[in-house]
């Protein structure tokens, strides 16, 4: 017995206004992430398509004229409408109604994800570039604030307690490091991006095709993704990228929720630059750090994203939900880590330290405490745990009395010694003061990253030079990509160009 055929073939009717609105009008608000991408994609395909004399000349002609047409609109001017299906069936009908038969050369041997895919990719590739740059421009800036701070004391914190006097130079650049790191890790996935899925075909690739690397080539891309199925489906880069820009706006959040805290009355280290604030309507007092808020809200959202995009993923493979709601989620992801990036690197390089302040705030507390544990223990011969045991009761005494870390005397932990190992250190009579004064203490963190002012220094250097690297690296992949451009669209207006005015157009 013969089992039933299942029911098969393309659906007749138009879509039901459910799916319109839910699936369809989403994915046509991604188009003007896809509209150059589509174009490109569309004409190396029949540029390849003509050299490999699939395509006869006249139609590619006339199909490259068209689309050097739509090249010069904008996504908002070109008729996408959610009522045909995704963005690329209204190209299809545009197409069709403008050339008739002739434009369903366009899909010779690809299915019409491939341009959709080529597209995604075309515009990751130009927004990576962006945002490395301005991580590039965010080391830079934290290495010139910290170049003007090499001296410049401060209480370092960890749980917002102050720990051990550094410098505010040295401060900020634990922010220009992973910054650079982000960035290394964001032009890596531009490589990743940077592979083209062109002539993939929907799993085992195509008939029509015998090598893939041409239509790779006209759209400046490195090479070729290798497995065809891979080509088509693969979501982990993408998932890296997200990553990447939730792991740097993570840093940048953090910097600000700490120059938040130090911006406020009770800290008073830092005072953003007027643009970078805003007022009150009702208190007129106020002075809001504004813009840091919207960096911290930002990491959230993209924290949210990658989360999101990763419970996408997780679908069976060679699915579309892995892919439809990446061509929103990702550009949209990037473009407000560039912009979060941008502005961090305005509140930065605007920003006022306050010195003074912040040395009343170190000479207020004990951050010496554990350089005088250090000190007891060569000195004394004493072991760790012992010396920090008499140091910190010395420091609960003298807060107690209102004796700040300098004003430790050799006298008062003998006293202590005395009472915790029964006998003194015999410290009474030292001379203390270099060995709890807080530049003294900054000035011994000589080795490589210390806060000594020339290691600082150093570091600068290399974050400085870190940020021309990225920047002079960004460069040399964006004029690659700009020279591939140019050269395919010189290509296809050549080949546009030499179509017959009388040429009769095919009825659809």
């Amino acid at each position: 017995m013969n089992p039933k055929a299942r029911r098969s073939g393309p659906p007749t009717g138009g879509p039901a206004p459910e799916l319109i609105d839910s699936g369809f009008a989403l994915e046509n608000d991604d188009a003007p992430f896809l509209h150059e991408g589509f174009n490109l994609a569309d004409m190396a395909h029949v540029l390849d398509l003509l050299r490999r004399q699939i395509i006869p000349t006249d139609a590619a002609r006339r199909i490259l004229a068209l689309l050097l047409e739509v090249h010069e609109l904008s996504a908002e001017e070109f008729p996408y409408d959610p009522a045909f299906g995704e963005p690329y069936n209204s190209r299809e009908r545009y197409f069709v109604q403008r050339l008739g038969t002739v434009a369903g050369w366009l899909h010779a041997g690809r299915p019409r994800r491939e341009a959709a895919r080529i597209a995604l990719r075309l515009f990751l590739r130009a927004q990576l570039l962006e945002l490395v740059e301005e991580g590039s421009r965010f080391v830079a800036a934290c290495a010139d604030q910290s170049a003007a701070h090499l001296t410049t004391l401060v209480p370092d914190q960890t749980y917002l307690q102050q720990a051990q006097p550094s410098t505010f130079g040295h401060y900020l650049l634990s922010f220009a490091h992973p910054a650079a790191r982000d960035a290394e890790r964001l032009l890596e996935g531009y490589d990743w991006v940077n592979r083209s899925p062109g002539g993939a075909g929907c799993v085992n690739g195509t008939r029509l095709l015998e090598d893939r690397s041409h239509i790779a080539r006209a759209l400046g891309f490195d090479g070729v993704i290798e497995h065809t199925r891979d080509a088509m489906w693969q979501v982990d880069g993408l998932i890296h990228i997200l990553a990447t820009a939730a792991s740097l706006a993570s840093t940048q959040s953090k910097l600000a929720e700490d120059l938040e805290i130090w911006s406020s009355s009770e800290f008073d280290f830092v005072d953003l630059d007027d643009g970078y604030t805003r007022s009150s309507i009702l208190m007129p007092q106020k002075r809001n750090p504004y813009s840091l808020s919207i960096v911290r809200g930002a990491s959230g959202i993209l924290i949210g994203r990658l989360s999101g995009f990763l419970a996408v993923a997780k679908s069976p493979s060679a699915r579309s939900d892995n892919l439809i709601f990446a061509y929103g989620e990702v550009p949209r992801a990037l473009d407000l880590s560039i912009r979060v990036t941008r502005l961090m690197v305005g509140v930065v390089a605007t920003l006022t330290v306050n010195a003074e302040r912040m040395r009343e705030s170190l000479d207020a507390g004990y951050t010496q405490a554990t350089d005088l544990t250090e000190y007891i223990t060569q000195y004394c011969g004493v072991d760790y745990r012992t010396a920090y045991t008499v140091v910190g009761n010395t420091v609960r005494e003298a807060s107690r009395r209102g004796i700040p870390g300098h004003g430790i005397t050799g006298q008062m932990l003998d006293e202590t010694a005395r009472a915790e190992v029964g006998h003194g250190w015999g410290l009474a009579e030292l001379d203390l003061s270099e060995v709890l004064d807080p530049m003294s203490i900054v000035t011994t963190r000589t080795a490589m990253g210390g806060a000594a002012p020339q290691a600082v220094a150093e570091m600068v250097d290399h974050c400085r030079n870190t940020s021309s690297d990225l920047a002079a690296r960004v460069e040399v992949r964006r004029t690659a990509v700009t020279e591939a451009t140019e050269s395919l669209l010189a290509q296809a207006r050549a080949v546009a160009a030499s179509a017959s005015a009388s040429a009769p157009e095919e009825e659809p």
